[in-house]
C-alpha cells in the first residue's frame, strides 16, 4: 500500500497559470504525486507536452494501469474519468458525456475511498463548479481542501463553488499553494 501524499489540482478554463505559477514554486523533491485533473473534453490536453518548462519533477500523461509514484505530475487524459485503485490509476470512460463534466469531483471520490496517504485537493480556475461536491468528502478522511484566491483566478467559478462548500480550508494564490503543499508534505516526513 502506497501512503505518500497526492495532490489533485483541479481546474479548466484559465487552470494553465494557476498550473505553472504552482509547479514552479514545488520542489521535485517533497514526496507527493501532483495530479492535474483539468477538464478537457473536446481536445486532447497538451499538458503533458506544456507543463514539462516548469518543473523539474517528470510531467505524465496518466495511462491505465499507471503505477502513481511521488515526486512526478500526473496529467488526466481527455473526455475519461480517472480512479485509483491501491497503487494505479484507472481511466473509465466519461460518466458525463454532456454537460460541464465532473471528472475532478469522481477522481476525488476515487481518492477518499481508495488512497491510504494524505490527501490534497486543490481547485483552481475553471467554469462551472466541478470537484465542490467532493470536498467535504476529501476533509471527512482528513485530507486538506484549497481553493485558489478569486482575486488570482482568470476563471472564478471554480474556486468559487469550492469556497460555497463550506469545506474549504485554505484560499491561497497558486504561489501560496506551493508553500502549503511543501509544509503539508513536511509534516508527513
Amino acid at each position: 500500500m502506497k501512503n505518500f501524499p497526492i495532490v489533485c489540482v483541479g481546474g479548466s478554463a484559465g487552470g494553465l497559470d494557476a498550473y505553472i505559477r504552482l509547479l514552479q514554486n514545488l520542489p521535485a523533491d517533497m514526496g507527493v504525486a501532483i495530479v492535474i485533473v483539468n477538464h478537457i473534453t473536446l481536445m486532447p490536453t497538451q499538458l503533458h507536452e506544456v507543463l514539462p518548462r516548469f518543473t523539474s519533477m517528470p510531467v505524465e500523461l496518466i495511462t491505465e494501469n499507471l503505477l502513481i509514484e511521488p515526486n512526478r505530475v500526473f496529467i488526466i487524459p481527455a473526455n475519461r474519468d480517472l480512479h485509483v485503485d491501491d497503487e494505479v490509476f484507472h481511466l473509465k470512460p466519461i460518466s458525463k458525456p454532456r454537460g460541464w463534466p465532473d471528472v475532478i469531483t469522481v477522481f476525488l471520490r476515487s481518492l477518499t475511498q481508495f488512497w491510504e496517504g494524505k490527501l490534497i485537493a486543490v481547485i483552481v480556475s475553471g467554469y462551472d463548479g466541478d470537484g465542490a461536491a467532493a470536498l467535504c468528502g476529501i476533509r471527512e478522511v482528513g485530507g486538506i481542501t484549497i481553493a485558489q484566491k478569486l482575486s488570482t483566478a482568470s476563471q472564478t467559478d471554480m474556486p468559487e463553488s469550492a469556497i460555497a462548500s463550506g469545506c474549504i480550508d485554505f484560499v491561497l494564490s497558486p504561489e501560496d499553494i506551493a508553500k502549503e503543499i511543501v509544509r503539508i508534505a513536511r509534516v508527513e516526513v
